[in-house]
């Protein structure tokens, strides 16, 4: 009851809404108010503390609101921002503004988690996410806003996957899943596949890997394009490898190579990634001799800058395999190396992976992971 009740409070969201809401017509509004609420003339007069009488007349036009003070009382037990019924309020004109820098704010968050500044991403959009959060506890539902709430949510979640240790990282995926909760009432399919990708890629992370397959597969076949459906098909790859689903792992990787060709790469698709995917898969589906292979051939060359956070998980990844192969040295150095970006770009996830990569085999890089993670942890509780 509790889930419908906060979906149904944010209809006024849907293109529907937003059509009846152009209108600026109160009889309008109030009509479609009743009718997602499934409420009768009398309900709705107990909301506004006017009679049934006084709802009919206004809905059929006989009656015409005008002074200030009605309108925004009327707005506000409706869930509506003041300015939908013409009323200049200077505090919903701010709350606009921030709609319009909020944006920008989001997408350069993004490029900060890109290159390596997943910290610095977080500490812009916690701001952000809390003012659109708490305008939407008090009613503001307009479709910008909400638009606006879950890519927010998207991009601080997906950014705090990659500053969290693993045993919080069910804190990522809880503020994705909460804007999974937002694009439902958006009919956009980009939109809700890419909630759904950025979703089930930090459940992975997380250790949910069947609700991660779930939702990335769910992402796959709803993505409306080739380029849509490229950006999902790695992050399925890896969520089908640590599921330890051979067939599902192989036909996503076969998929998503021969996309290369036709969609411009990221960096998630494209050669050197899909590199990486392939060997941590091989060794998640018990094919050791069939990775150490693929980690004697040469890695593509890079098509596209990678970002700095991928760098360091094919270094883990490579070492990783180099011990499975026998190679200590080789796989000390590739470690060590990524222990040391590892630290400096504040990833405790990817120290957690060396320390597991080298317990009882490489007791000095196995220190020196456990070293910097106690330092991020210190860092992080501050």
């Amino acid at each position: 009851m509790r889930r419908s009740m906060r979906l149904v409070s944010w209809r006024w969201a849907t293109p529907e809404a937003q059509a009846v809401l152009a209108t600026r017509n109160l009889a309008s509004i109030l009509k479609y108010y009743r009718r997602v609420h499934g409420s009768s003339q009398v309900q709705t007069g107990e909301l506004l503390g006017y009679d049934k009488t006084y709802v009919s007349a206004l809905e059929l036009g006989k009656r015409q609101l005008s002074d200030v003070g009605s309108l925004r009382h009327v707005a506000e037990k409706l869930a509506l921002p003041a300015h939908v019924l013409g009323v200049t309020d200077p505090a919903d004109t701010d709350h606009r503004s921030m709609i319009q820098f909020g944006a920008s704010t989001v997408r350069l968050a993004e490029v900060a988690r890109q290159c390596g500044h997943a910290a610095e991403a977080v500490a812009e959009l916690w701001p952000l996410v809390a003012r659109l959060e708490a305008r939407a506890r008090d009613g503001g539902t307009e479709r910008d806003a909400l638009r606006l709430l879950a890519q927010a949510r998207m991009s601080l979640g997906t950014a705090l996957g990659n500053v969290l240790p693993e045993e919080r990282l069910a804190t990522a995926a809880h503020w994705t899943a909460k804007s999974v909760d937002v694009v439902r009432a958006f009919d956009d399919q980009v939109l809700i596949a890419s909630a759904l990708r950025m979703h089930g890629n930090e459940l992975r992370k997380a250790g949910l890997i069947g609700a991660a397959v779930d939702r990335l597969t769910r992402a796959a076949a709803i993505a409306p394009s080739p380029e849509d459906r490229a950006a999902v098909l790695p992050l399925l790859a890896r969520a089908a490898g640590a599921l330890g689903n051979a067939v599902l792992f192989d036909h996503t990787v076969r998929e998503a190579h021969q996309l290369l060709d036709s969609v411009e790469h990221t960096s998630l698709v494209n050669p050197s990634a899909l590199y990486e995917i392939r060997l941590r898969g091989l060794v998640s589906t018990s094919r050791t001799r069939e990775a150490i292979r693929h980690a004697e051939s040469a890695p593509p060359a890079p098509t596209i800058a990678v970002a700095p956070q991928w760098r360091v998980i094919e270094l883990i990844t490579t070492g990783r395999v180099r011990l499975l192969a026998g190679d200590s040295r080789g796989a000390a150095q590739l470690l060590a190396t990524a222990v040391r970006e590892a630290r400096a770009q504040r990833l405790p996830h990817q120290l957690q992976r060396v320390q597991r990569a080298t317990a009882g085999k490489l007791p000095d890089t196995h220190d020196a992971a456990t070293h910097a993670l106690a330092q991020l942890r210190t860092e992080i509780a501050a």
